[in-house]
């Protein structure tokens, strides 16, 4: 299906201002405001009645997992872009830790060709930092760069990359390609066996601790080197208050670091592990009340770049089963706005400006998508995400278009809908269903 619809959103509030009126022709901004009503080209729009929803650009996701290729029984392109496009987004990027890994660039491929063919957003695959994510020796970082693909962004996530000799080659061979490596800060040795956080809940309920330190002694570790080697690095899924400080005084020192905190992280803590529910189970763990308030701190006064939802989707069994044999993971994509309107809009902390800068426009850049995150202005792609802000849902993972069933939120009571999204002037979603992908038929 072809771009060449023209439509006209009516009454929409760019970033929660004044509500304006927006045309859309041939995937981009054409007009808006008086101009856009006044247009020629609005005579034969379609109509999209907003009625005061605030109009955002579409989300990008920097942290997400899609599973495919190996492991289709917990997700697909198919099924994840689904849900991130019912969720606002428009861009994911696909995580390495697929199988085979995406390590090389044949890989990358083929998951960035899984993400045309479906056509609900656009994907972007994670390169893996490593061969087979085993740490020890440089994946094809340059081929992955120079593929179709156009990799920008290597993570071994899942796993750290635990050698500091190899996160400093990879952090020097990225600045070839303006790249980022994005770490998964975890000391493993610190963390053997860890079930849940480290502290008086995890010493009650007998369950081995992951500690604070294990991951702030890798983001010391790392902006140091970055800072040395002059490169850019990304701090995957930050959850402890420590961490927090370290990148907050990383920045300080003008060391290229840029941040990412989950939806789960910024609402959900240690305390709901006492249920042995496994779908609390995941790492980096549900920390203390302290840490999520740190990191709602951090994420509002720009020390926490950006909100990644590492959506995670596992099979029942992998969920459904004792605590000690579960998966670590939770899903995220359609969830993740309206986590961020509770916690962070709803509390006072963040505006809806600042949803598009952590949930579009800085990952974007992050990522060097240089069509993504793009401000609602004439001549800008067509990427919009409208939300009905005043809305209220209860969370259903059977009514999710992922195939995980494994959401934390089941069952809670949220602000805040998507209606509609625009990928390049396509819509995915009407009337907060999927409508139908955008098929260019050019791979």
């Amino acid at each position: 299906m072809s771009t060449n619809t023209t439509y006209l959103i009516r009454g929409a509030k760019p970033l929660g201002e004044t509500a304006t009126d927006i045309l859309i022709a041939d995937g981009t901004i054409l007009a808006l405001g008086a101009e856009a009503t006044s247009h020629e080209s609005a005579a034969n729009a379609t109509i999209i009645e907003a009625d005061g929803q605030i109009a955002l650009p579409g989300l990008v996701d920097l942290h997400t997992h899609l599973r495919e290729p190996g492991r289709e029984d917990a997700e697909t392109v198919e099924t994840g872009t689904r849900a991130a496009a019912l969720g606002g987004f428009t861009c994911v990027h696909a995580m390495a830790n697929s199988n085979p890994v995406a390590d090389t660039a044949g890989v990358v491929e083929q998951v960035w060709s899984l993400g045309k063919r479906s056509g609900w957003v656009d994907v972007r695959p994670v390169g893996a930092v490593t061969v087979s994510l085993a740490g020890t020796q440089l994946a094809e970082i340059g081929a992955m760069a120079d593929s179709r693909a156009e990799v920008r962004v290597f993570s071994d996530d899942g796993i750290c990359v635990f050698d500091p000799l190899i996160m400093r080659r990879a952090l020097e061979y990225v600045k070839a390609f303006d790249g980022v490596i994005a770490q998964h800060a975890q000391e493993p040795r610190l963390t053997e066996g860890a079930q849940m956080n480290e502290g008086e809940v995890s010493a009650v309920l007998g369950l081995a601790g992951w500690p604070a330190v294990a991951e702030e002694s890798i983001i010391a570790r790392d902006v140091l080197l970055a800072e040395h080697v002059g490169s850019r690095l990304h701090v995957c899924h930050v959850s402890t208050a420590g961490s927090v400080e370290i990148i907050r005084w990383a920045k300080s020192r003008g060391v290229n670091v840029t941040a990412e905190a989950t939806p789960h992280h910024l609402l959900l803590t240690e305390d709901l592990v006492s249920s042995y529910d496994p779908v609390f189970k995941v790492n980096p763990p549900l920390r203390r009340q302290a840490d999520v308030m740190a990191l709602r701190a951090g994420l509002a006064d720009g020390t926490i770049d950006i909100v990644g939802t590492d959506h995670a989707p596992h099979p029942s069994e992998d969920k459904e089963c004792e605590w000690a044999a579960a998966a670590m993971g939770m899903t995220g994509l359609e969830t993740a706005l309206s986590v961020i309107q509770h916690t962070m809009i709803a509390t006072g902390m963040i505006s809806w400006a600042d949803v598009a800068r952590v949930l579009s426009t800085t990952p974007a850049q992050i990522g060097r998508v240089t069509d993504q995150g793009r401000p609602l202005a004439v001549g800008e792609p067509a990427n919009i995400t409208l939300v009905d802000a005043a809305a209220r849902w209860v969370v259903d993972p059977y009514a999710m278009a992922t195939k995980g069933r494994n959401s934390p939120f089941k069952g809670l009571e949220l602000p805040g809908a998507v209606t509609t999204v625009f990928f390049h002037g396509h819509p995915t979603v009407l009337d907060g269903a999927l409508n139908t992908p955008r098929i260019t038929g050019a791979l």
